[in-house]
């Protein structure tokens, strides 16, 4: 649906009412392109208001120059609910505040980019939360729970967004402010002879409401998951004429929400979880009419497909799940743990037999719990790769039906599925009917399109002859706004028109949705745009992508845009994002920009680009993004490759040369390090280093040890007498040349637990430095030659192992992946990634009846960011608890210094304001005695830098127990 308006015109204008606020470059159109639907659509501006009076502005330039304005919150929308072709207004940077909480009324009012989650903790202070909590919740914001009538997993119990929201202050199509509400008779008589637009819009609202008053009654609200269309139940005389909540839903498609005033609830004081097994999802279906009358907080279903597309992902479930092929999560909320947990047993006793499960299991402990909720909060990403790898995709994503007619509109629909040859991942609130489905459509092709229309019409008239609704709780969006008069009629239709038009009688806001709707198969995001995104002309690269058939576009499509990497707290992802709250500095917003540079229709610069090249200056490489996003996007090994292609042939950054090359440099400096570390610690001369291989000024450069480790190895005694089989100890080159102790110390402790310790016959190195400078030719070859270095140790079957995080990441997962398939050393790299192991692990793994001392100390430990994306850190809990350690590992994410990342100039803020978030505050909060754990050279320096208190090793601290023993 284009519209003919004045585009030069509207930059100037926006310009001078927003200045930096409204954005026209290619980059920033790009990002906000798409959101996390099948939908793409290229924007002519994007505002990103910092005030009222900025949304204010925006709308009144729309209005006049005859601009599509379009609301969007965190771009979560799997519908294509906020995407548009005029301006894009995105709340979730600025306008995020809680106002304030009335703990007595049990009221907040909030702005409308505020986070769900951030509500949440405000309220908990109160014992209160809010109740609706869709998936998203760590992302979600309340401006687009409110545009689309959210509900998530415990609406079973506290309803609906609607049913939670009592005041809305809004801004229509032509600047008109309005305060919204519950309004009887009395009141809305009175609004309704206010002058000017307030008083027309509710004298309008009485007659719409009259004119359908019956129509109203008999087709709208039959059951609490009927979110399709607009509510106009709320208008009822019954319903108390609530017209903030008949907004509620309507996709920005009415007005602009300036702040909201929304119930709160009491949150239940313990919870159990009551898990039940079942043969299959309908099985599971039919057993939720029994399970409603006992008043649970929530009934969420899975499927085994989705666990299994989780273990594809992971080598084993985080929990235990009882045996069956389907499972029903049932919540039970009480005033103490004991209450909870006896309501949870005395159901379990109650409905196994009488719904037909086969089996079931209380789970009492929370950590146990939310590793249960994960999996389903995170189906939405899960579930876009099925379990052979093949990708799936939202279309038919969140209809409903009356919890009673689950089952067999489950059956028929699985019966739909099977007929179109289509398979499709089954999850979501079975408590309230509703299904979320991921489904392996063709979306790459003009035939899978049909396909995909075809079946979706289908798909529309089975939930419609189920009593169901088109839409659960994501709204209709792009995906399903055409299929509406199939659900409601044309009565149905010319009432939505009619609605709309009261608020919006230009068309202003969010055209083509709800209301004269685009085709459902409209500006499907591939199709719209050339071949090279959808793997038809595929880039020549140096990584293999292994887990995306060799196809980088592939592996850009993991990225569907559900945005769990703009949370802004727990887990690793994303930590620029953390800092700088910006689009593109989030683990979604890089690879939208990596897509739309092979599309190459917005951004133009191919691998040259400059938009892109800008929007991964502020990644980390810190791989969080590798294990916490769920599509399992890895953005560190995104940027290698496009920094090995941007400069090709040019310049590169001087940090490139010092950093970069920091392997040959530490090599060098050990002929004098004397006279390198007198030459760091001058001012003026440190100075000029610095500025020459591009480090930032702010940070204290590293000091190279007097005696490196490989000549304390040389010149080591006899080695001790070895029970167990001999370890190659990496020597990399952290704590060969800057830190040997941490390798002098792992050595012993090796020994101690009786290995022999040999080393590499020849300098080696895993090539990380270049790696993660985009100097992949360079990286390539030191890899092969250390892996011809290795070959040998490792058919003779002995362990490889690392101390420095990131270096051991690169042999379990880089260095396969940096091989081309007709690599004859991919089988030793292999083998390589099979046999490396941390300290932790190895001696866990091989030495189980070995223990240090017990140390009786209290610690709290940094897991490196590698470590938490590659190899995890449950082997050094272990190996810690054995230790005698009372270990707190620390949820702060990444330390922000990063590798060579935090030493760059131009980066040092930013670093520093990722460590400020969680890390350094919690050392500095520490007790002088509590020790400091951290095996990454980087976390240890940013938290020396950044605290001034020393953290340790793993190696150091257990060689301190063996110490304290003799």
């Amino acid at each position: 649906m284009n519209r003919d308006y004045n585009r030069a015109l509207l930059r100037r204008r926006l310009s001078a009412a927003l200045g930096e606020q409204a954005a026209f470059d290619a980059g920033t159109r790009a990002l906000y392109a798409t959101d996390a639907s099948n939908y793409r659509q290229v924007p002519d501006a994007v505002v990103v208001p910092r005030t009222v009076e900025d949304v204010l502005a925006t709308i009144d330039v729309c209005h006049d120059l005859r601009v599509p304005l379009v609301p969007r919150g965190g771009g979560t929308s799997v519908a294509g609910n906020a995407l548009g072709g005029g301006v894009l207004l995105d709340t979730s940077r600025h306008l995020n505040r809680v106002l304030s909480i009335d703990p007595d009324r049990k009221i907040a009012r909030v702005q409308p980019g505020v986070v769900l989650d951030e509500l949440r903790d405000a309220a908990a202070a109160y014992g209160l939360t809010f109740g609706p909590d869709p998936s998203t919740h760590s992302r979600c914001t309340l401006g687009g729970m409110i545009g689309n009538n959210a509900c998530g997993s415990h609406s079973v119990f506290w309803g609906r967004t609607s049913d939670n929201v009592h005041e809305l202050d809004i801004a229509l199509a032509d600047g008109t402010r309005m305060r919204l509400g519950r309004h009887p008779r009395e009141e809305l008589a009175r609004l309704a002879r206010q002058p000017g637009r307030p008083g027309e819009v509710f004298t309008a609202l009485r007659t719409f409401s009259s004119r359908h008053l019956e129509f109203i009654r008999r087709r709208f609200s039959t059951f609490p998951r009927q979110i399709s269309g607009y509510a106009l139940e709320q208008l009822l005389p019954e319903n108390g004429f609530h017209a903030a909540r008949a907004l509620v839903g309507s996709e920005g498609t009415c007005a602009t929400v300036l702040e909201a005033t929304v119930a709160l609830v009491e949150a239940p004081k313990a919870r159990s979880l009551l898990v039940l097994g079942y043969r299959d999802a309908v099985h599971a279906a039919e057993a939720v009419p029994y399970l409603l009358p006992h008043r649970p907080l929530t009934i969420e279903g899975l499927d085994h497909q989705l666990v299994q597309a989780l273990l594809t992902r992971r080598s084993r479930l985080p929990v235990a799940l009882p045996e069956g092929q389907a499972w029903l999560l049932v919540e039970i909320g009480g005033d103490t743990a004991r209450q909870s947990l006896d309501r949870a047993r005395e159901l379990a006793a109650t409905v196994e037999g009488e719904t037909g499960a086969t089996a079931s299991r209380v789970v009492a402990d929370p950590m146990e719990q939310r590793a249960f909720w994960r999996i389903r909060e995170e189906g939405a990403g899960i579930a876009t790769r099925m379990a052979d790898g093949s990708e799936a995709w939202p279309g038919w994503e969140d209809a409903a039906v009356p919890p009673q007619n689950l089952s067999g509109y489950l059956r028929d629909f699985q019966a739909l599925l099977a007929r179109h040859g289509l398979r499709g991942v089954v999850y979501g609130h079975f408590g309230e009917g509703c299904l979320h489905v991921r489904s392996d459509f063709d979306l790459l092709t003009r035939q899978g399109a049909e396909h995909f229309r075809a079946f979706i019409e289908q798909a529309a008239e089975l939930v419609v002859a189920h009593g169901g609704s088109l839409s659960g709780e994501h709204g209709d969006g792009r995906a399903r706004s055409e299929l509406l008069a199939l659900m409601y009629g044309e009565q149905g239709v010319r009432a939505f028109g009619e609605f709309k038009a009261i608020w919006d009688p230009d068309d202003l806001m969010n055209p083509g949705v709800l209301v004269r709707p685009r085709p459902l198969d409209e500006n499907l995001r591939f199709l719209s745009q050339p071949a090279a995104l959808r793997g038809r002309t595929e880039p020549a690269t140096v990584f293999s992508y292994p887990h995306d058939n060799g196809s980088f576009a592939q592996a850009l499509r993991r990225c569907v845009g559900v945005g769990k990497c703009r949370s802004h707290s727990g887990g690793v992802m994303c930590p620029s994002y953390r800092a700088t709250r910006e689009e593109k500095h989030s683990t979604r917003g890089r690879a939208h920009l990596l897509a739309e540079m092979l599309s190459g229709e917005v951004v133009t610069g191919g691998w040259r680009s400059v938009e892109v090249r800008d929007a991964l200056d502020l990644c980390l490489s810190c791989k969080g993004c590798k294990s916490d996003c769920p599509t399992n996007v890895d953005i560190a090994t995104y940027k290698a490759e496009f920094l090995h292609h941007h400069y090709a042939g040019r310049l590169r950054p001087a940090s490139h040369y010092s950093m970069g090359f920091l392997p040959l440099w530490a090599r060098l400096a050990t002929l004098a390090p004397g006279l390198v570390n007198a030459v760091g610690r001058s001012r003026l001369l440190s100075g000029a280093v610095k500025a020459a291989g591009g480090i930032a000024r702010e940070r204290d450069l590293p000091g190279f040890a007097r005696q490196n480790f490989l000549r304390w190895w040389r010149g080591r005694p006899t080695r001790p007498h070895a029970d167990r089989p001999p370890v190659l100890l990496w020597p990399d080159t952290f704590n060969t040349y800057l830190t040997p102790e941490v390798a002098r110390d792992a050595t012993e402790v090796l020994e101690h637990a009786g290995f022999r310790v040999v080393l590499p016959q020849r300098s080696v190195c895993c090539g990380l430095t270049w790696i993660s400078t985009g100097q992949l030719g360079v990286a390539r070859r030191v890899l092969r030659r250390t892996l011809r270095t290795l070959a040998g140790p490792l058919a003779e079957g002995m362990h490889v192992i690392g101390l420095e995080p990131s270096c051991t990441a690169v042999f379990r997962s880089d260095a396969v992946e940096l091989l081309s398939k007709d690599d004859p050393l991919l089988a030793v790299a292999r083998q390589l990634a099979e046999r490396t192991r941390t300290l932790a692990e190895f001696l866990t793994e091989q030495a189980p009846d070995w223990a240090p001392p017990p140390m009786h100390r209290t610690s709290i430990a940094q897991p490196h960011c590698h470590q938490h994306a590659v190899m995890g850190f449950s082997a050094d809990e272990r190996l810690l608890a054995a230790a005698g350690l009372d270990n707190r590992t620390l949820d702060a994410g990444c330390c922000g210094l990063a590798g060579n990342f935090g030493f760059e100039r131009g980066h040092y803020e930013v670093s520093r304001a990722i460590g400020e978030q969680a890390l350094l505050p919690q050392v500095r909060a520490a007790d002088p005695d509590t020790l400091v754990l951290a095996d990454g050279f980087s976390c240890r320096v940013q938290i020396a830098q950044g605290s001034g208190r020393r953290a340790l090793h793993l190696a150091q601290v257990l060689r301190e127990a063996l110490r304290g023993q003799g």
